[in-house]
């Protein structure tokens, strides 16, 4: 990977666009967590559950978010109470617990989520399949700059 220096005028713009993005992005979580009756930390939580491929434990759900795995236990029994999340054993490892969105609620996660795809999908339409590929390198790099600042924080 190549390294190249960045001048401070370009460093400031892409912070000013960062620092908006972040604002505007917790308003809609936080818009999003009030129509669903959840907290913005349980909302976020949701939304790490449904951001991987298969259902997550509450360890790997702490560890995304930087919440303790007692805090984490609290926003699983939350939304599982709120019909949003069921907790179901692992068929591989029985020890273990995975939390499934699912229940009566989730297609009302389904269709928030639907939205903000929808949004994506309109701004990425304005590039090419070159430049969302240098996007995506860029998003990928600042993702594993903040996972190391949050497992260190």
């Amino acid at each position: 990977m190549s390294e190249h220096d960045v001048p401070a005028e370009e460093l400031e713009r892409f912070s000013a666009h960062a620092r908006e993005t972040g604002a505007l992005t917790a308003l809609l979580h936080g818009r999003a967590a009030e129509r669903m009756g959840l907290s913005t930390t349980d909302e976020k939580c949701l939304g790490l559950a449904l951001a991987g491929d298969a259902p997550v434990t509450a360890g790997r759900m702490a560890e995304l978010s930087g919440l303790s795995t007692g805090a984490v236990t609290g926003v699983i029994d939350r939304l599982e109470r709120a019909g949003y999340v069921r907790r179901v054993r692992d068929p591989h490892d029985r020890r273990k617990v995975l939390v499934e969105v699912s229940g009566p609620r989730a297609d009302e996660v389904a269709a928030l989520f639907r939205d903000a795809a929808e949004v994506l999908e309109a701004a990425l339409r304005r590039f090419t399949p070159e430049e969302r590929a240098v996007v995506e390198r860029y998003q990928l790099a600042l993702l594993e700059a903040i996972r190391g600042r949050v497992a260190d924080a």
